[in-house]
């Protein structure tokens, strides 16, 4: 129901005897429960204008509860904005009804008025960052839940030197947790190229990895102290990313979690309580309704925050867990859960390519061997393949450049719809085009330059070290020239152009730091001049 049918439907309501009932039939139905409607009623009495967004926010209650309540009030608007509330002359009405106690107290609430000039910071990041994307079950959560996630990781464990693992981070927890605690080594994975840039834009010394965690999570993000997420909020996506946190973490580690439920279906909330239960993990503490979103009112714009520790039996139901991974992970798109499986999957390999490899999902029977996307990304595959195969499914059309830069194989046939076209930086590996239901590929010859061979080399070494790759071709090309680089001369070089690429790979680099990388190497091959010997 929109806010202006709530109002228009109230307000024939006399705010009397007929009213009165109505909510205290309404009341009565909650029970022990009307603790949420209670607060509701108190904050529309209270003389203040609100909206049906920002009443479901401040009470951490459903949209259809509220309408509920709505529709049994009389209400007036507000005459030159947009709001509504219970007129002056009819709130003593309702005051022994409302809830005589405030909401359950936040544990880093007192902190937040200290922190007010980091908050407005927050605010205006938050504006200004990138639009959601509903296909991979985006909610922004609000700069003060941003805020109050830093605070109460301040409050519960020592930061300063700490390293913190963001597993998806559209709410930008990182930037929050570097402001209030600058000491925090921070990591975001995430499959959202936009949001990597924007977070690397901020110059806040946070480190970002590409990865769709249904195929992976980086080497580079294992071995950290703390694991934060706020997931999609499904049983197989809660699932899924609990398990990418925990495999990222250290054995006496921490997950904080985020999962929230409307108070009308709380068989959801045990289903999602479920997958982490089949991960063998403690409960150290549930804070309910600690995050804040704008939007998500089916769930009161609200979510808990779980603290999780792993126990000696994670680890094993971990492993079990993401070896039974399945892709539709989300509540909308391609790959919702309700989506059918295997759409979208190849019925067959085209007759007019004859490939000596498969990747992916393919029919059953082929002949060729066949290797899963996510060990594709994983390891260089053994044998070297001439032809390949790749099938790419809906929703994991982000991977493609790192499917293709995984393979050394001279000629690559990708199937799929709405496939990307791959980034400029890839052309110098690459020529595309069209081809049946997808994409033809083939490996270009080695380039002629200095800096095209250098980043050909680097792109030829996908599941390598970037900056040690770019360190040897770095010596190769001051030997060629008769002079002599060291190691740590050539670590110099990389670091000052490109501080950013210790201990990352081609495969888990965000797209803009593979598009900065040619003038990058520009760079360290001008130095080259001043830094080596005869």
């Amino acid at each position: 129901m929109r806010e202006d049918g709530a109002r228009d439907e109230t307000a024939a309501h006399s705010g009397g005897v007929e009213g009165r009932l109505g909510v205290e039939r309404l009341l009565d139905a909650a029970g022990a429960d009307s603790r949420r409607l209670r607060h509701a009623l108190a904050l529309l009495c209270d003389g203040q204008w609100w909206t049906l967004a920002d009443l479901v926010r401040a009470t951490a209650t459903s949209r259809r509860t509220v309408e509920a309540l709505l529709r049994e009030l009389p209400l007036e608007r507000r005459p030159d904005a947009d709001g509504f509330r219970v007129p002056l002359t009819h709130t003593p009405a309702y005051q022994d009804l409302v809830a005589v106690a405030p909401p359950p107290e936040d544990p880093v609430g007192h902190l937040v008025p200290h922190y007010a000039d980091t908050l407005d910071r927050l605010t205006r990041l938050v504006a200004d960052a990138p639009r959601a994307r509903h296909t991979l079950d985006h909610v922004s959560a609000t700069p003060e839940t941003a805020l109050r996630r830093a605070l109460l990781l301040g409050a519960r464990f020592w930061l300063p030197g700490a390293r913190l693992l963001c597993v998806g981070d559209h709410d930008l927890t990182s930037l929050a947790v570097k402001l209030v605690h600058p000491g925090t080594d921070v990591t975001v994975v995430d499959v959202d190229e936009r949001i990597l840039a924007y977070i690397d834009a901020q110059d806040l010394g946070v480190r970002t990895r590409w990865a769709d965690l249904r195929l992976g999570l980086p080497a580079s993000a294992h071995g950290h102290d703390l694991a934060f997420t706020d997931p999609p909020y499904t049983p197989e996506g809660i699932g899924l990313f609990a398990a990418r946190a925990v495999e990222g973490l250290k054995d006496d580690g921490r997950v904080l979690l985020a999962y929230g439920a409307s108070e009308r279906t709380p068989m959801l909330a045990y289903k999602v309580q479920q997958a982490l239960a089949e991960l063998n993990l403690a409960y150290e503490a549930i804070y309910p309704d600690f995050n804040r979103y704008f939007g998500a009112e089916a769930i009161g714009s609200a979510a808990d925050l779980y603290l999780l520790r792993p126990t000696t039996k994670t680890r094993p139901a971990v492993a079990s867990r993401l070896s039974r991974l399945t892709t539709a992970i989300y509540t909308q798109g391609p790959q919702s859960v309700e989506s059918a499986p295997g759409e979208g999957a190849p019925a067959a390999v085209a007759t007019d390519f004859e490939p000596d490899l498969l990747v992916g999902d393919w029919p059953k029977g082929l002949p060729q061997p066949r290797v899963k996307l996510s060990t594709w990304l994983v390891k260089p595959y053994a044998a070297a393949a001439e032809r390949v195969a790749i099938a790419v499914p809906p929703g994991l059309e982000a991977a493609l450049p790192r499917l293709l830069l995984a393979t050394r194989a001279p000629r690559v046939r990708v199937t799929g719809a709405g496939l990307p076209p791959l980034p400029d930086v890839l052309s110098t590996v690459y020529a595309v085009e069209p081809g049946s239901g997808g994409l033809d590929v083939t490996r270009l010859p080695q380039p002629d330059g200095d800096v095209p061979a250098v980043l050909r080399r680097i792109l030829d070494n996908g599941h390598a070290k970037l900056a040690n790759t770019w360190r040897e071709a770095l010596i190769a090309l001051a030997r060629a020239q008769g002079s002599a680089l060291t190691k740590n001369e050539a670590r110099a070089l990389i670091r000052e152009a490109a501080p950013w690429s210790d201990d990352l790979t081609p495969l888990d680099a965000p797209l803009h730091r593979l598009e900065s990388l040619p003038a990058a190497i520009a760079t360290t091959i001008t130095a080259l001049t001043t830094t080596t010997t005869p």
